[in-house]
C-alpha cells in the first residue's frame, strides 16, 4: 500500500472514516495504465462509504457520525458554465479521487485506504434506508447509467430498454430501468447468463447477441439501448436493434476507439451518444431514487489481502457483479 499523509481537515473539508469502497473497472483500467494516463503511484477507488470523524468549521452539511459518500470526482472550479449548472463532472478542472493533482499541488488518493478528506460540496449523503456495502458501487455504477436514462429521455414507462453488457454497470442499469417502469431486454453474448438475469436481476428478456437468428428477429425492436461494455466491440449490431429515432448511450470506456457506422445512423434517424457519471446534485437524486425503489449492487465482499486476487478475477469478468471492498473489517499495515 502507498504510503501518504493525509491532509488535515480544512474549513470547508469533510473528513471520513471509510468502511467500503467498490472495486470499479475503471481501477483495473488505471492500475494497469491502460489508458496511458496512471501516474504512479496511485491508490485507487471512487465509490467510497463511510463515517463522518470529523468536520471544518464551514461545514454545515454534514456532522460528525453521519454516512456519507464519496464518487468519482473531489474538486471542480465551481466558475465554469459546466459547474454553475450542476454539472461538476464535466469542468474542464474537474479533480479525480484519485489519479489526479489536487489544488495544492498534491496528488489525489482514493478509497482503497481508511480515510479520506473531501470538501463538503462533494460528499454524498447515503440515504438511512440504504446498505452501506451494496450501495457503494452505485457512487459509480449507478450515476454512470442514470445520468444518461435522464438526460437522454430514456425514462418512459413502457419503452424498450436494450443493456448490453451485464456487468457491473449492466446489472444496476437492469434494475433502474425497471424502477423506471421501462421493458428491459439483456443483450449479452454469455447464454448462461440468461436465467440470473431475468428471474434475479428482474430483465423482461435476454438476447444472445452471438445467435444471428435471435438478432435478426429483434432488429428494430428497441427504443433506447445503453451500452456497458467496455471491451472493444462492433456498434453495428446494437445500433440495427433499434428502431426508427432509437438511441444508443455508451458508457463503457474500451482502450481502443469504436467505428460508428454512419449508415446505420442516417438511415433510421438514430443517435450515438454519451456519458460521463453525473453532478453532485443528480448523483444525490440518484441515490435517493435508488433508496426509495430498494435498488443496490449484487456484490462480493472481500478484504484488503484480497484486492490483487479481486483485480485479477475482475479483468476475466469473474464477479457478480462487483467486488466491495470491506475496509472497515480489514487489518490495514
Amino acid at each position: 500500500m502507498v504510503g501518504y499523509r493525509f491532509p488535515e481537515t480544512g474549513a470547508d473539508d469533510v473528513t471520513i472514516k471509510i468502511l467500503f469502497c467498490g472495486i470499479c473497472h475503471s481501477d483495473l483500467h488505471c492500475a494497469r495504465n491502460e489508458w496511458g494516463v496512471t501516474n504512479y503511484p496511485i491508490v485507487p477507488g471512487h465509490e467510497i462509504v463511510g463515517t463522518v470523524t470529523k468536520v471544518g468549521n464551514n461545514v454545515s452539511k454534514f456532522k460528525e457520525g453521519d454516512k456519507v459518500g464519496v464518487g468519482v470526482l473531489v474538486a471542480s472550479c465551481q466558475k465554469c458554465e459546466s459547474c454553475q449548472q450542476g454539472l461538476e463532472n464535466y469542468c474542464p478542472n474537474m479533480i479525480l479521487t484519485y489519479n489526479s493533482i489536487d489544488r495544492d499541488g498534491t496528488k489525489t488518493y482514493g478509497g482503497y485506504s481508511d480515510l479520506i478528506v473531501v470538501d463538503q460540496h462533494y460528499v454524498l449523503r447515503f440515504p438511512d434506508n440504504m446498505p452501506l456495502d451494496a450501495g457503494a458501487p452505485l457512487l459509480c455504477a449507478g450515476i454512470t447509467v442514470y445520468s444518461p436514462m435522464k438526460y437522454y429521455g430514456m425514462t418512459e414507462p413502457g419503452k424498450h430498454l436494450g443493456v448490453a453488457g451485464l456487468g457491473g454497470l449492466g446489472h444496476v442499469a437492469v434494475k433502474i430501468g425497471k424502477a423506471f417502469g421501462l421493458k428491459v431486454t439483456v443483450i449479452s453474448t454469455s447464454p448462461k447468463k440468461e436465467s440470473e438475469a431475468i428471474s434475479k436481476l428482474g430483465a423482461d428478456a435476454f438476447l444472445v447477441s452471438s445467435d444471428p437468428a435471435k438478432v435478426k428477429a429483434a432488429m428494430g425492436t428497441m427504443d433506447y439501448i445503453i451500452d456497458t461494455v467496455s471491451a472493444v466491440h462492433s456498434l453495428a449490431p446494437l445500433l440495427g436493434l433499434l428502431k426508427v429515432n432509437g438511441k444508443l448511450v455508451t458508457v463503457g470506456l474500451p482502450e481502443k476507439p469504436l467505428e460508428v457506422p454512419i449508415f446505420a445512423l442516417v438511415g433510421a434517424r438514430r443517435l450515438v451518444g454519451g456519458s460521463n457519471i453525473g453532478g453532485m446534485k443528480e448523483t444525490q437524486e440518484m441515490l435517493d431514487f435508488c433508496a426509495k425503489h430498494n435498488i443496490a449492487a449484487d456484490i462480493e465482499l472481500v478484504r484488503m489481502d484480497q484486492i490483487n486476487t479481486a483485480i485479477e478475477r475482475l479483468a476475466k469478468s469473474d464477479v457478480k457483479y462487483r467486488f466491495v471492498i470491506d475496509v472497515g473489517n480489514s487489518k490495514l499495515q
